[in-house]
């Protein structure tokens, strides 16, 4: 019998999961996949309003394969632009978004014509999800404007939600059209008074994403910058550099405390040599996954509430000509970084007033600007998402999230998500951002593409069946 299988996310792990189960197809099959954005395979990360977005990984380490490490290599030097460069030189140099988006778009296209030649169904539905239900016929798709209908594997590969509000007093403030939760869509630095100042809530790589593109709308106000840490993101300084000497006193089921003492007295090693820490956390790269798996609960929350942040900023690092960029700015005074916690937002008469308290000055300050600005991260307590599907299925029970609310319990082995019962489901499946809670490292290209290898092969054992004539079809609302 033809089987259907349902992938609800249309961005890299989506796009992957159905590339690969393509290539994996030794018989027909139907595949929906549902994305609600009109911007298929490149979901938000490779979609960018801005030119001037760049990779934070270089271009020889993100091919969308694991069996083919050069692909998005070989398919950048291509490239007019880059066709009299040395190869080299553009494996190691950091490559737009955009183009990474549109190497994605041409997987796809490649992989709709292999499609085609196995006579299997590949249905692209651009409509929101709105239910996911279980039935004893497999899985019920509910949409807004699709009708519904039934699969018999599902696979959620989501990604990042938006940001969650900013916990002020003036809650009323959400609705403002001078507030953009969404920092991904160009309407957030759009059409903007030039002389007047924005507030960035947050300062990670996104805030600095949202400076590039108001720069690049020819912003020439000010801009703060509010985050409990300050701006603390670090540049690549140490391309290619190896360092694994703290390798050896380190295994699998090593401490939370006894992992940062080792880190630490490492740490002090290098910077007798002018060498900052970023390739003593690169080095742990390849067991950070297994090393979170052993933690307790204790642990995690620990790390959660004292050393994430110290984690991600050696981690999360920015090209050096951007890094650049950002302390340019704010030599000139266009840019203010302010360590603290925001308290309220009123708008006024056309004005925006920002209580906060400043760490530094240990006093509460107010600032005005013109909009705000979320570049807080991705929610992930899916009880806060509002009329979301996954937020649906919490509530029934259908999925569970792990104890730190950071993603979706699944056995990891399988993929298979896990109810609230504790019961893994044979037929629901989920990857990437999703697997935080489970596995912390699982955002970045390296990971999510062998993700994407071992679902669609776990998938496939069990998902082809006959089929009759190819189809390609394109479901619009």
């Amino acid at each position: 019998m033809r089987k259907k299988i349902g992938i609800i996310g249309g961005g890299f792990s989506g796009t992957m999961t159905a590339v690969q189960i393509i290539k994996n197809a030794t018989s027909p099959c139907d595949i929906y996949i549902v994305s609600e954005k009109e911007e298929l395979n490149k979901g938000i990360a490779y979609n960018p309003y801005s030119n001037k977005h760049i990779l934070n990984v270089i271009t020889g380490k993100m091919s969308a394969f694991p069996d083919k490490p050069d692909d998005f290599l070989e398919y950048a030097i291509q490239k007019e632009e880059n066709k009299r460069i040395d190869k080299a030189l553009v494996s190691n140099s950091f490559l737009s978004r955009k183009l990474y988006g549109e190497y994605l778009c041409h997987k796809w296209k490649e992989a709709l014509e292999e499609a085609r030649a196995k006579n299997i169904a590949v249905i692209e539905i651009n409509d929101t999800l709105t239910k996911l239900d279980k039935t004893a016929r497999g899985i019920t798709l509910n949409f807004h404007h699709t009708p519904n209908f039934d699969v018999d594997f599902c696979v959620i590969a989501t990604g990042n939600q938006i940001p969650k509000n900013p916990a002020i007093k003036n809650t009323a403030f959400y609705s403002s059209t001078n507030y953009f939760q969404n920092p991904w869509k160009l309407d957030s630095v759009n059409n903007i008074e030039s002389d007047k100042p924005v507030l960035i809530v947050g300062n990670g790589l996104t805030m600095v994403d949202t400076i590039i593109g108001l720069k690049e709308q020819n912003y020439k106000g000010e801009i703060y910058s509010i985050s409990p840490n300050g701006f603390n993101i670090l540049p690549h300084r140490h391309s290619g550099m190896k360092y694994t000497a703290h390798l050896d006193e380190i295994s699998e089921d090593t401490s939370l405390y006894s992992l940062f003492q080792i880190i630490h007295k490492h740490i002090k090693i290098v910077r007798e040599f002018g060498i900052s820490a970023e390739p003593i956390i690169d080095a742990l790269r390849p067991m950070s996954q297994k090393i979170w798996r052993n933690l307790s609960i204790d642990e995690r929350k620990i790390f959660m509430a004292r050393l994430r942040h110290l984690f991600g900023v050696a981690r999360h690092r920015i090209p050096l000509h951007i890094y650049d960029k950002i302390q340019k700015w704010r030599i000139e005074g266009n840019l203010h970084i302010k360590s603290g916690k925001i308290i309220d937002i009123i708008e006024e008469n056309n004005r925006i007033r920002v209580e906060f308290f400043d760490k530094k000055m240990n006093k509460n300050q107010t600032i005005e600007v013109s909009r705000v600005i979320n570049c807080t991260g991705p929610e992930t307590n899916f009880s806060k998402l509002e009329d979301h599907f996954l937020s649906q299925c919490l509530q029934s029970g259908i999925l569970a999230q792990d104890e730190l609310k950071l993603g979706i319990k699944t056995n990891v082995d399988t993929y298979q998500v896990i109810d609230a019962n504790q019961k893994e489901h044979n037929n629901l499946f989920t990857l990437g951002s999703n697997l935080k809670g489970e596995l912390w490292e699982t955002t970045a290209v390296n990971e999510l593409r062998q993700q994407a290898y071992e679902l669609a092969k776990y998938i496939s054992q069990d998902a082809f069946g006959q089929i009759s004539t190819p189809e390609v079809e394109k479901i619009v609302k």
